[in-house]
């Protein structure tokens, strides 16, 4: 019998290509939680630039940076505990705290570098508080921090007696934690930078970013396999205090005053919002620094964008809440296409 010749394949049955370098970054990108907040960051600065034109002029992007920098601060903190499964209410407070503990301590003779480290240790021990009293007393951290949030306001405004102070000059320490190149807030942007690229290190690339995304996603099995979640939690309320604090010296050094009204609860806030629409959930066993760096971006865009578009301060908090919210919900319905395999 003659031999049968192979049949030729169709075309439409041929074996995919794969797709090229780029296509492949494309995907990853859109299947990153950075994603999302990343492209509603960049339509929201195109329709401010379309509404005001001064929107990305020099003097309101310095505005913005100071803005963002401050919050992307205090938001790598609350992503850390957040993380946990936990809230920390009272990290505005201690960005008030810290620079007058710094202040006193230079007044007292301690020299500079020694002062800002006890402004540090003053927020850390704010953090070992909050996390002593919610893991040792099973006290649930937004009763904690609540309570704290009041005492350290409380404090904070015995110990000034209600009234801002100025800290000496000293042109190296103010260049360093304060600096600005022509109005440009050079040293807060770098200092910003560098924060998330360290904890957004430490959160995928080390042992205690693994444990702390362990704690927050099971604790009872992170238990199990032997994380000490105590330890965890504890340290991550420490470290988001000790950013809190090291916040409030950065600006206290940026406008040359400590102000005991600084902060509070808007800074708080405003942290835990960009940390959420950045990708951190609520619910715990998930987040991301850089995330929560956009976020606080992406609040400074609305802020400055509303401002220059004359939108009045009576409606700006309900519209600003309204822009969350929407970005929020885009964000979740992404997470679950991501979730779905959608974009494969």
């Amino acid at each position: 019998m003659p031999t049968e010749l192979p049949k030729s394949v169709p075309d439409s049955q041929a074996t995919p290509k794969r797709p090229g370098r780029l296509g492949s970054l494309w995907r990853s990108f859109l299947h990153s939680r950075e994603a999302s907040i990343l492209i509603a960051g960049i339509i929201l600065v195109i329709y401010f630039q379309s509404t005001a034109p001064a929107f990305l002029s020099f003097s309101n992007i310095a505005n913005l940076v100071v803005f963002a920098a401050t919050v992307a601060i205090i938001a790598a903190g609350e992503v850390m505990v957040i993380i946990t499964g936990e809230f920390d209410l009272s990290v505005g407070m201690v960005y008030a705290l810290a620079p007058f503990v710094m202040y006193f301590a230079h007044q007292a003779g301690v020299p500079y570098i020694l002062a800002i480290v006890l402004g540090l240790a003053a927020g850390a021990a704010v953090g070992l508080i909050n996390g002593l009293i919610t893991v040792v007393l099973q006290i649930p951290s937004f009763i904690t921090t609540l309570g704290t949030l009041f005492v350290i306001n409380g404090f904070t405004l015995t110990i000034s007696g209600g009234f801002p102070v100025q800290p000496e000059h000293d042109s190296l320490i103010f260049a360093i934690f304060g600096g600005n190149l022509n109005g440009f807030p050079v040293s807060q942007l770098t200092w910003a930078l560098a924060v998330t690229a360290l904890f957004q290190f430490i959160l995928v690339k080390t042992r205690w970013g693994l444990h702390t995304v362990a704690t927050g996603g099971n604790l009872l099995g992170a238990a199990e396999v032997g994380i000490k979640i105590a330890r965890i939690k504890i340290g991550n309320f420490m470290i988001c205090s000790t950013l809190g604090a090291f916040a409030g010296i950065l600006d206290c050094f940026r406008i040359s005053s400590a102000d005991p009204l600084a902060g509070g609860t808007d800074y708080m806030f405003r942290a835990t919002a960009g940390a959420v629409i950045g990708g951190t959930l609520l619910t715990g066993g998930s987040g991301t620094v850089i995330g929560a760096f956009l976020g606080a971006v992406v609040l400074g865009i609305l802020s400055d964008g509303f401002t220059l578009s004359g939108v009045s301060a009576y409606t700006f908090d309900m519209i600003l809440g309204a822009a969350i919210l929407i970005t929020m919900v885009i964000n979740v319905r992404l997470s679950k296409f991501r979730a779905a395999g959608g974009g494969k």
